[in-house]
């Protein structure tokens, strides 16, 4: 109910403040804007993930490649950084999508992306019915660019970058592989493997014969509790 209630305040003050702040078609913008997506999007996966709304803008205008002004559904701006966040429903952005929609809402995503905007695009229905999965593939991608606020050890950061290249290998990685990407001794790479698998996260692969360990793969559900 707390969580609720200050969501409430909280978004009323937060758009408010974007209102006094904007004039003619920017502020009725902003006031046609006030979807449902977006506000569930806000109530569902960003308050609940930040409890603020600091460094985002709703409705957020950028001229595109042919002059025309485009809005972004929310801006994201913790200087230096800039993230451009899409809900997109199934219908507009899929079923009722012909051809000249399609390449232009791909050219602006890679028209944004060459002003340095990194384009996260979340489908309305995830917004609705799986919020926690929203959250916390948002925390992941933020979390590769903002420092921590709490003090993190060297092995604590090196068992992170582990698990990424875990993710994003079709293969299970080995300490070879580790020690190439960490740049460290292959000593070090078994030692962070192994603490990686005593935390659950990671399981050895035996070899054939059953005597020694050569590769690591990631645990079936273990990206539910790694907190990158």
């Amino acid at each position: 109910m707390h969580l609720t209630s200050s969501f409430e305040q909280a978004h009323e003050k937060f758009l408010n403040y974007h209102l006094s702040r904007r004039f003619g078609e920017r502020r009725e913008r902003l006031i046609r804007g006030k979807r449902h997506g977006e506000t569930l999007f806000l109530r569902n996966v960003w308050w609940p993930l930040f409890e603020s709304f600091d460094d985002l803008h709703p409705e957020y205008e950028i001229p595109d490649w042919r002059g025309r002004s485009y809005f972004g559904d929310f801006a994201y701006l913790p200087d230096p950084l800039k993230f451009m966040i899409e809900i997109k429903g199934y219908g507009p952005h899929v079923r009722d999508m012909d051809r000249v929609k399609y390449t232009h809402e791909l050219n602006r995503e890679l028209y944004l992306q060459s002003l340095g905007f990194r384009v996260i695009a979340i489908a309305y229905d995830d917004v609705e019915q799986r919020p926690e999965l929203c959250r916390h593939l948002l925390k992941m991608m933020f979390n590769r660019f903002q420092p921590q606020n709490k003090p993190t050890d060297r092995s604590t950061i090196s068992e992170k970058e582990i698990i990424r290249l875990a993710l994003s290998s079709s293969l299970p990685i080995s300490p070879k592989l580790v020690s190439q990407h960490l740049n460290i001794n292959y000593r070090t790479s078994v030692r962070l493997l192994q603490s990686l698998c005593t935390k659950g996260w990671l399981a050895p692969i035996s070899s054939c014969t059953g005597q020694r360990i050569h590769h690591y793969r990631l645990v079936k559900g273990s990206l539910d509790f790694i907190d990158l």
